[in-house]
């Protein structure tokens, strides 16, 4: 038995390389599932990419159905500390079965290192390529061009605050997050103070498809005097091999404003 250590700490006892995984988390379902084909197991109802993934579907991230979970008798479980409920990891830890945690990284560095870690450890496999691509990529930050309000949600609004890792690839790319010395990591201003925010300082909407999926005909006729764009949320906020097409994805989307 050889003793891991995860994101947070805690020790994950494995037996040899990871071969039989279920993933809670949809960006690290991607990343393990493109990286080593075929281990995986189990994976949530939101794990929509590799769009050819066939696996045991255990429910969503929030609510995992661990019951189909422990029937599956994984060698790893994988999570992440925003995701997934500390309740579920425990469980699932009680039943013997190693669960690894990554944190809620904040910067890409961090998610990409996070992932090394995983799959050179977890997975013993040599860094892919796609990963030292996205390092690459994403080395540069660009200069401020724009002060961007960012909702995630609506009824209620909810937005982008400090030290989140959407907020951090807009900032890579030039676009500062005008919530970002927010006290929340994800505040909830009315639509009043967000129109009174785009007659201040901020001179973009950034519109993402997930988790709310905010269309032309629902987001930007809140605030008709505001710039905007619409986004995949996946290249926001999904750390793996979508970040690669993200960073040529969302330069483009950027460049025609």
């Amino acid at each position: 038995m050889t003793y891991l250590v995860d994101d947070l700490g805690e020790p994950v006892p494995v037996r040899g390389p990871a071969s039989r995984v279920v993933s809670l988390v949809p960006s690290l379902t991607e990343a393990v599932e493109v990286s080593a084909p075929g281990r995986l197991a189990g994976a949530t109802d939101y794990c929509t990419h590799p769009s050819t993934l066939d696996v045991t579907r255990v429910g969503g991230s929030k609510y995992p159905k661990l019951d189909r979970v422990l029937d599956l008798a994984p060698d790893l479980v994988l999570a992440n500390a925003e995701e997934n409920r500390p309740e579920d990891v425990e469980r699932l830890r009680a039943n013997g079965i190693p669960v690894w945690v990554m944190a809620a990284a904040a910067t890409v560095p961090a998610a990409l290192g996070s992932l090394r870690r995983i799959l050179t450890q977890a997975y013993e496999l040599d860094e892919p390529e796609w990963l030292v691509t996205a390092e690459e990529v994403w080395r540069e930050t660009r200069p401020v061009r724009f002060h961007a309000v960012v909702p995630v949600w609506r009824k209620p609004w909810i937005v982008l605050g400090r030290d989140t890792f959407a907020g951090e690839v807009l900032r890579r790319l030039g676009v500062a997050n005008a919530y970002a010395t927010a006290e929340e990591r994800y505040p909830r201003p009315d639509v009043e103070e967000l129109r009174a925010r785009f007659a201040a300082d901020a001179d973009l909407l950034v519109l993402p498809d997930e988790p709310y999926v905010f269309t032309e005909e629902d987001g930007p006729d809140h605030f008709p005097e505001a710039r905007y764009v619409l986004v995949s949320g996946r290249y926001l906020t999904w750390y793996g091999p979508s970040l690669v097409e993200a960073h040529e994805a969302l330069t483009a989307v950027l460049a025609g404003l």
